[in-house]
């Protein structure tokens, strides 16, 4: 068996995206793909004291680019951010642990391109933060043809697939018979009962970008996830 996810890169992602990294044996990151804007692609939203709030990267209003030929021509954002994860989360029980982790992102590198950024954060908390052992690629080092769902299928063989473990939005247009018939099993994400953890400033919210759970429980991280039990 070799289960295989796709998906393009994310702004510091909720848990639910480290979650299906967790449970496969090998994440493509699929960013040779359109840009779209308004979208995960390039912000994320945290809890503060007022609410959600988005933290977002400028990109520009050029819609005719990959997600991997955006450029980040201006840094001021990288402080931008800082300040407001330090102010929404400096009270939080483990900030000043993770701080050492995160702030070297946003002040000791200056990022030029959304989809490296991206590909960094997430490599980088999987492995470092979570302890996943899952192998990342990139779809650029594939010769893909196809569209759509026909471009995917034609990645997942090319990467040896048996199993595709998908995100449910994706069933509007993933036919999985003939995923089946092209000898690749598609399975679905489960993004329900996720147990809720002591989060500042109530109520509740589950979709905030992940460092909300490190910073509020720490190396608790992964008994809120579902990877450990579903790998």
């Amino acid at each position: 068996m070799h289960k295989v996810a796709v998906l393009q890169s994310n702004y510091i992602p909720w848990k639910g995206y480290f979650d299906i990294i967790g449970q496969v044996d090998t994440f493509i990151f699929y960013d040779d793909l359109q840009f779209t804007k308004n979208d995960w692609r390039n912000r994320n939203k945290i809890k503060t004291q007022h609410g959600l709030k988005w933290l977002s990267i400028p990109c520009g209003i050029n819609l005719r680019r990959l997600i991997c030929e955006v450029a980040l021509e201006d840094s001021r954002w990288q402080q931008t951010h800082w300040n407001m994860i330090r102010e929404a989360y400096r009270r939080a029980p483990f900030f000043d642990e993770y701080s050492d982790f995160f702030k070297p992102f946003y002040l000791d590198h200056t990022w030029t391109n959304l989809s490296e950024l991206n590909q960094t954060f997430i490599k980088q908390i999987s492995k470092e933060l979570l302890g996943i052992d899952t192998r990342f690629e990139d779809s650029r080092s594939y010769q893909l043809e196809g569209v759509r769902a026909d471009r995917l299928l034609n990645l997942l063989k090319q990467a040896g697939a048996t199993h595709y473990l998908s995100g449910p939005a994706a069933k509007d247009y993933i036919d999985e018979q003939h995923f089946r018939d092209n000898g690749i099993e598609v399975l679905w994400m489960d993004y329900s009962d996720y147990p809720e953890y002591n989060q500042l400033y109530p109520p509740f919210e589950h979709a905030v970008s992940i460092i909300d759970l490190f910073f509020n429980v720490g190396k608790d991280a992964v008994r809120y996830m579902k990877f450990p039990n579903t790998r």
